[in-house]
């Protein structure tokens, strides 16, 4: 109970009100407040959870789920956040709707949304589409409602784009502010972003960019290391310089692997396609050029085969400080000789940090929950209480 009231102390301090009735697209667009907002909020749930205590605000109410990309993690989170706090999800398969028969994203946005308080969308395959679709869902829901067509403007939540990743990224932070004992233990910590070697190809540049653009905002050296070529967004590692000079840390490339690891507190290797790359399947998928897609997949595979030392083995985490790091990983990884023949990471040190993997994961639906509950509830902070104050437990039995 002294660490709620404690939360709930720090959330009355914080300026989080514009969340209020709003969207949540890219960390970046958030201000510190903001952030730290969800992490209060996503804390107090996850506290009066493990307490038994209901944290339901809605009595009815529908979610929108629409994943345009495959996914395991932030499926199930969205539908554990939604749960959590009283809404029924509804997945939208865009294969049996009349999407496939040319309905437009304005109708399509608007004949979902009459009874729905949030959607989340995941749409991170194509440079240049995932997050502007998500905008033209609300531009047109909030016209909707503005017109007197919905009862109330859903609320957006991006559950990955081709820009960011924020509740992966977000997770991951949280989970490292609970392992280091608190934001004001970061400050300073090497963060080594890495590229890894991976047998397929493709993987989005929303979670290496997720990490670097929120990160950086805590007062940490990030280091983003690759090979040549496996670039990322230009304007992402502007937003990324000018987080580190704002917070005091550091914002550094590298296309070394060890130079990365060298005395890191924590390790995120992960593959990811080029930037460059990532266009140019947007502009064939575009011109519907199929064959090039092939093609181009065969490339950028054989260009992955060249690096294949790129991989987090027991011997590279002995560079990392102490040895010790905390090792990051959005999961699902290609574990070497377990997922995959080669991979990004040498499965005993898989197998060592197992666990604390499952916790980061762990975080997610609170991340989620807690960016709709910010966006819902006028007063985070005395709706968190009056929820504890009842004390309505959520399992009787």
């Amino acid at each position: 109970m002294s660490d709620f009231n404690e939360l709930i102390k720090h959330l009355e301090s914080l300026d989080a009100k514009d969340m209020y009735d709003g969207d949540f697209f890219l960390t970046w667009d958030k201000t510190d407040d903001e952030i730290d907002a969800v992490f209060t909020v996503a804390d107090a749930l996850r506290d009066l959870r493990e307490r038994n205590i209901s944290t339901k605000i809605f009595d009815s109410g529908l979610a929108i789920s629409n994943f345009r990309d495959n996914s395991t993690r932030t499926r199930f989170s969205f539908a554990s956040a939604c749960n959590l706090l009283g809404l029924e999800v509804q997945d939208l398969d865009e294969g049996k709707s009349q999407i496939a028969h040319g309905e437009t994203v304005r109708e399509t946005a608007n004949m979902i949304s009459f009874m729905a308080d949030v959607i989340g969308i995941r749409d991170d395959m194509y440079i240049g589409k995932g997050h502007t679709y998500q905008k033209e869902v609300v531009e047109s829901v909030t016209e909707g409602y503005k017109e007197g067509i919905l009862e109330q403007k859903p609320t957006l939540v991006n559950l990955q784009c081709d820009i960011d990743h924020p509740t992966q990224a977000m997770a991951d932070m949280l989970h490292i502010i609970h392992e280091f004992g608190g934001v004001e233990n970061l400050k300073g910590k090497k963060v080594a972003m890495t590229w890894a070697y991976s047998p397929s190809y493709g993987k989005p540049l929303s979670v290496p960019q997720g990490v670097i653009g929120l990160f950086t905002r805590f007062g940490m050296d990030v280091v983003l290391a690759h090979p040549e070529g496996y670039d990322v967004m230009p304007e992402v590692e502007e937003v990324a310089k000018a987080n580190a000079e704002k917070s005091g840390g550091s914002f550094t490339k590298c296309n070394d692997m060890a130079q990365a690891f060298a005395d890191a507190d924590i390790v995120y290797p992960k593959s990811w396609a080029s930037f460059a790359a990532m266009e140019k399947r947007t502009n064939l998928y575009g011109e519907g050029d199929f064959d090039g897609i092939k093609e181009l997949e065969k490339e950028l595979l054989k260009q992955n085969a060249e690096h294949k030392d790129w991989e987090c083995t027991e011997e590279m985490m002995k560079l990392t400080k102490d040895g010790k790091a905390l090792y990051l990983h959005c999961l699902p990884a290609d574990i070497s000789g377990v997922s995959c023949k080669e991979g990004e990471v040498e499965a005993s040190v898989f197998d060592r940090y197992r666990n604390p993997l499952y916790k980061e994961a762990s975080y997610k639906p609170y991340i989620i929950a807690a960016m709709i509950f910010l966006a819902k509830v006028k007063d985070p902070a005395k709706a968190l209480e009056t929820l504890n104050n009842k004390a309505k437990e959520r399992k009787e039995f």
